[in-house]
């Protein structure tokens, strides 16, 4: 999966492994660590606390969503929400990797996930 998306001149991109890079001058400068490729709970975390991503809570928080509203913004089903909060599941493949891009800057991530065609 590959995202790139202009914000202020500002060019991002997704990378397959989760990092973030900023695109300057035909370069890749790293804005976000790259994520584990295991699945790990950090021990003593609260429940939705994943190794290398903020708790989805606090994500969503941070965004000022109801679970309803990130939900929608994400398009994925509010229980997925729900349950990723409450550590009953844990975000995997490119719903991990978005939510390591919101981490770093959701405006951008709900600007282009808002720009996208609905499906007819």
């Amino acid at each position: 999966m590959m995202l790139i998306h202009e914000v202020n001149m500002q060019r991002l991109r997704l990378k397959a492994d989760g990092r973030i890079v900023e695109l300057r001058d035909g370069q890749e400068f790293p804005l976000a660590p790259a994520l584990p490729s295991t699945e790990t709970v950090i021990p003593d975390a609260t429940p939705g606390e994943i190794a290398g991503l903020p708790a989805v809570r606090d994500l969503r928080r941070r965004a000022c969503l109801t679970q309803i509203e990130f939900a929608a913004r994400l398009g994925v089903p509010v229980e997925t929400i729900r349950n990723w909060e409450q550590g009953k599941r844990v975000p995997r493949g490119p719903a991990r990797a978005l939510l390591a891009v919101i981490a770093h800057s959701p405006e951008t991530v709900f600007a282009a996930l808002a720009t996208e065609p609905s499906p007819a």
